[in-house]
């Protein structure tokens, strides 16, 4: 089948796309020395991950289910980190883990030691308390965050048995961000270095976003290394390895116009769909839109669920939208599909899988029973 062959709405996944990421990144591993594993955290397409696995089996995970699905889909070296901890959890995730971060000291004082005996290796999360991302739901560095072990709290004390150190400060950042945080994470928690085996830089280096400075980055985390070369270097993007890799096609279904604003309704939903564009918020990039110009037809995008405020606008077109036109909602991959909801028991779109001779199959249909299900 081909793309244009199917019903709306669907989620696509190209296949070239996510082979160009994974070398990126296969190549910055490979000149740093460094291990970038995979974040299930913005991508669990588990369907799609033999491709992932010819690159890189190891992963990082935040809930059992995560992790469950990081063994049995890749398979490699489990990263594990949860803000919290329980008796009920602990147990299986160390039996599954291969590194686990603690996120305060009361949490390590309390599965510390069964955490070394269980032979997974152990880490803290620390908080630099350097601040580079604007959008503040995206922040763990803003005063009061519940991330993380600041400096003064260890008042220059790490406890015998930690084995690394984990700091998460970054979103969809560059490489000079990274270079920002970092310095201050060695002037904070250099001291205890010595102590260690491992630092895990955490996510959200976006060093596939046409224009990063990759060249930057392998100097960053070169010059890391060989300051501390007995350290080993762990970076946990999300978006990265799946930025640009997919879609969301959708059909206009209606024309509404009321007080002058022309809403085009469609077969899918910001709210149920597209969370991250309501959440951070942000205008996804629509391949069949122009330019803002005078004259041209402008719309908003009305999502199919009853919530209000499910729309998202403007975009201006050469010609007016009618029922039946189909639109790319660009972009639509990572933290998408891993995010989205069956409010108002709105269909799911379809998952399809392009592959690099441009035929589709598909990875997963939805179903009535899959929303009568998730309620009881």
């Amino acid at each position: 089948m081909k793309a244009s062959e199917l019903p709306t709405p669907y989620y696509i996944v190209y296949e070239d796309r996510m082979r160009r990421n994974l070398e990126l990144i296969t190549r910055v591993e490979r000149e740093a020395g460094v291990n970038i594993i995979m974040a299930f955290k913005a991508n669990a397409l588990w369907r799609s991950f033999p491709v992932v696995r010819e690159y890189n089996r190891d992963f990082t995970a935040s809930s059992l289910n995560e992790l469950r699905l990081g063994n049995e889909e890749l398979g490699g070296e489990a990263h594990v980190y949860c803000p919290v901890y329980t008796e009920q959890t602990i147990d299986e995730f160390l039996s599954r883990a291969t590194h686990l971060t603690f996120n305060s000291l009361s949490q390590w004082e309390r599965y510390g030691q069964r955490t070394l005996a269980a032979g997974v290796s152990p880490g803290l999360r620390v908080n630099p308390q350097c601040s580079v991302i604007e959008t503040e739901i995206y922040n763990p560095a803003l005063p009061g965050s519940r991330f993380g072990v600041t400096a003064e709290q260890l008042g220059g004390v790490l406890p015998e048995g930690i084995e690394g150190l984990h700091f998460h400060a970054l979103c969809e950042s560059s490489s000079y961000d990274l270079a920002k945080v970092l310095n201050a994470f060695e002037e904070q928690f250099g001291c205890y270095f010595r102590q260690l085996k491992w630092v895990n830089f955490g996510g959200g280096h976006l060093m596939t976003r046409e224009g990063y400075d990759t060249a930057h980055l392998i100097e960053v985390l070169r010059g890391f290394r060989s300051r501390y070369p007995w350290l080993s270097v762990v970076l946990e993007p999300g978006s990265a390895w799946m930025w640009r890799t997919g879609d969301l096609i959708t059909e206009v279904l209606d024309i509404v116009d009321n007080q002058g604003i022309k809403t085009a309704v469609i077969d899918a939903s910001f709210a149920c769909h597209m969370p991250d564009c309501l959440e951070m918020p942000y205008k996804p990039a629509i391949t069949e839109s122009v330019e803002e110009a005078e004259g041209l037809p402008r719309y908003r995008l009305g999502g199919n669920s009853c919530l209000s405020g499910d729309y998202v606008g403007d975009w201006c077109f050469r010609n007016p939208l009618k029922a039946g036109d189909r639109l790319t909602l660009e972009d639509m991959n990572h933290y998408t599909t891993v995010k989205t909801t069956m409010f108002n028991g709105i269909q799911h779109p379809d998952i399809v899988m392009c592959d690099i001779n441009g035929d589709c199959t598909y990875l997963r249909r939805f179903t009535y029973e899959d929303y009568k299900h998730r309620m009881s």
